[in-house]
């Protein structure tokens, strides 16, 4: 029987992160799920992965707690021995009010840096000695297109997203030749991200948003979840890169 190819996909319970999972082990990958607080969620993602006949193993874990990061790795590798793909999907927000500064928490923003920036760095560390076990081993990273330009979301997201950009080319650059690390940068996403983003004007914020889309309509996890498995499975020339997700929006703009 082929050994199955092992992944980490982080923030894997709900979003980008459950469709990556499910990508992964369609595509033939046993699958390490992290997650932080949505247990239901993960456990319900696992048992479709499991249907498609992925191992999967459930990790509970704040990316941004080193010593919890390292345990999950030393978990990993007694279950899975080694990494031949890891997405660094974690990530969390703050709450604000547009262009009014002052209402931005300073605990907000340093936990938004904390999770989305060091907590990415942190697994990323954590996870090299098994990436270098793997067969050809990549890292995709979970940025935003407000990562690239400005937009309504809160500053420290936005800015978190930014750093996530950077992080991605240098670490490409540090971890050449045996290790890519590229990301994905969606624009507005279906889902409930953007639903608590936007509340109670979701429906039509993402409706004007679709008609200004080249391709008509906004991005899904499912789309993001695709580019991520061609930059893991293929692209093998390609790494610091940044693929923008949007159906053309922002070069249409």
């Amino acid at each position: 029987m082929t050994d199955r190819k092992k992944a980490l996909v982080t923030g894997a319970a709900t979003g980008i992160g459950r469709s990556a999972v499910l990508a992964l082990a369609r595509a033939g990958y046993d699958v390490a799920i992290n997650y932080a607080s949505s247990e239901a969620a993960a456990k319900e993602t696992a048992a479709e992965a499991a249907k498609l006949g992925a191992k999967t193993l459930l990790l509970r874990c704040d990316v941004s707690d080193e010593a919890g990061v390292r345990a999950m790795m030393q978990t990993i590798e007694t279950q899975f021995g080694r990494l031949d793909a890891l997405v660094n999907n974690a990530g969390t927000t703050a709450t604000w009010k547009p262009r009014d500064l002052e209402s931005l928490s300073l605990e907000e923003w340093d936990r938004v840096f904390s999770v989305n920036v060091r907590g990415l760095f942190q697994v990323t560390r954590a996870a090299l000695p098994l990436l270098r076990k793997g067969a050809a081993p990549s890292i995709v990273n979970t940025a935003s297109i407000v990562g690239l330009r400005p937009g309504p979301q809160p500053l420290p997201y936005a800015a978190s997203k930014a750093a996530v950009v950077n992080l991605t080319k240098t670490l490409a650059w540090n971890l050449a030749p045996q290790i890519r690390v590229n990301a994905v940068a969606p624009g507005w996403m279906e889902g409930d991200w953007m639903k608590r983003m936007l509340k109670d004007k979701y429906e039509d914020l993402m409706g004007r948003r679709a008609k200004l889309t080249p391709l008509g309509r906004c991005v899904t996890a499912d789309d993001v979840a695709e580019s991520m498995m061609s930059l893991i499975e293929g692209n093998r020339f390609v790494t610091g890169e940044i693929v923008v997700i949007d159906g053309g929006f922002t070069s249409s703009t």
